[in-house]
């Protein structure tokens, strides 16, 4: 099977987990799911992650958070597509739910959310967004 957005493939996971009420999920792993994932347990909207190897397969698994029962991201969205890279300079990053959500950014520095590029001056290719 050939994936052809392997992000949008992991936040299609984690939106269809939570519809089903799922405690976690699981998927391939990759640096940049990693990175990811890491943020959005920073940030508080996942309860935890790990990275298991199987052989040669290294499986993600996204322990998925809930308060009084609903889920605790409301949106997800892929924001660069592989046809449609979108780009911002660290001025023109969007807030997102002026400012109660965050946008994830691919950086020189690596990934980081919209605010640590804002505040480091960096711009990068718009990931996704998390509210």
């Amino acid at each position: 099977m050939s994936l052809q957005d392997p992000i949008a493939d992991m936040l299609t996971r984690i939106r269809n987990g939570q519809a089903r009420n799922m405690r976690d999920v699981k998927m391939p792993s990759s640096k940049q799911k990693v990175s990811i994932a890491n943020i959005m347990h920073e940030e508080g909207y996942i309860s935890s992650f790990s990275e298991n190897e199987d052989g040669v397969k290294r499986t993600l698994v996204i322990e998925l958070k809930y308060y009084d029962n609903k889920p605790v991201i409301e949106l997800l969205k892929r924001v660069s597509l592989p046809s449609l890279r979108r780009y911002s300079a660290s001025s023109e990053i969007l807030k997102v739910n002026n400012g109660l959500g965050i946008a994830i950014i691919s950086t020189s520095k690596g990934v980081m959310t919209d605010k640590s590029a804002r505040a480091q001056g960096l711009g990068g290719e718009v990931l996704c967004i998390v509210a």
